[in-house]
């Protein structure tokens, strides 16, 4: 599945994007049609001992060994009735790919990050899996997952840990302001970890680009302010937020002169080879995958002086 390129919907920064539709025990679901490469019907799986109890296995597609999460396992509902009829939809994220069953794939539906909702704790209850809630235009509502929240869980060392900070060298770090956009809890613990740990204590974190958008935009009004950068020397953000996505975040930045002169640096599982032109057509100085806290570090360093 290609992203439409002529599209004037998924042209960069537009705060849109579209969405695939699943169901798991008669609920709607959906994730990011970005993430995905393919869906296919189940084909045979090979056991692996050992593995997490939501990890089917492993099956080998077009020259590429994929495991298997069971979806139903990891949001502990029902399993499928018929499982013969499931379908796998095989996503890449952090570059790997990996096969989701799930009961049945609906449609495509190209929506704008400002219909998704973040769930309030008492929603999520104890498995938090949800990166928002979607509101169709019919009324419905659709749980959009935290597919990377997901895939760390099983594998926690896909995370990242703020200890491979360590292998950088000194350096000033303590004056410089960051701002963090940023919806994941666990990824803003991470990052705030990582960037004390490499000596930066001026960071600001917001939960979406629309509140780190509103902080800029009233820093930016303040009379008080001459120059704006002097107030924040970089802008981190993710890409997929609720009510304001990375891109559109960035857009903005770059197109207002009060702000535009302020680096912006995307992290996000979604960075890949065929996805890079985004962040490039919308102002990025840098983007990096998740979870690569050095090279994030790093790229940090360089635009920062």
């Amino acid at each position: 599945m290609s992203d439409y390129n002529d599209g004037i919907l998924l042209k960069s920064g537009t705060n849109e994007l579209e969405i695939i539709l699943f169901e798991l025990a008669g609920e709607s679901y959906a994730m990011n049609v970005l993430k995905v490469r393919e869906i296919i019907t189940p084909i045979p799986i090979t056991k692996i001992p050992n593995s997490h109890k939501s990890v089917e296995g492993i099956i080998y597609v077009r020259g590429e060994i994929i495991s298997v999460v069971n979806l139903a396992r990891i949001l502990n509902i029902a399993h499928s009735e018929n499982p013969e009829n499931d379908k796998f939809i095989i996503a890449e994220l952090n570059q790997m790919k990996i096969a989701f069953r799930v009961d049945e794939v609906k449609r495509i539906n190209r929506i704008s990050w400002e219909q998704i909702e973040k769930p309030n704790e008492l929603s999520v209850g104890q498995q938090p899996y949800a990166t928002g809630i979607i509101k169709h235009h019919s009324n419905a509502l659709s749980i959009f997952l935290d597919i990377e929240k997901i895939v760390v869980e099983i594998n926690p060392e896909l995370g990242g840990t703020a200890d491979t900070i360590k292998t950088l060298g000194p350096r000033e770090r303590s004056t410089k302001r960051i701002i963090v956009a940023e919806d994941s809890g666990v990824l803003r613990a991470l990052l705030k970890d990582t960037l004390t740990e490499a000596g930066y204590e001026y960071v600001t974190f917001f939960q979406n680009g629309r509140e780190a958008w509103e902080y800029l935009e009233s820093l930016a009004e303040e009379e008080s302010v001459v120059n704006p950068y002097n107030q924040v020397q970089l802008l981190l953000t993710d890409i997929e937020m609720p009510q304001m996505d990375g891109h559109h975040l960035t857009y903005r930045v770059k197109q207002d002169a009060r702000l535009k002169n302020i680096p912006v640096i995307i992290f996000s599982s979604l960075i890949t080879d065929d996805l890079y032109h985004k962040g490039e057509e919308v102002g990025a100085v840098s983007q990096i995958s998740k979870p690569k806290l050095v090279e994030l570090v790093k790229e940090i360093d360089k635009y920062i002086l």
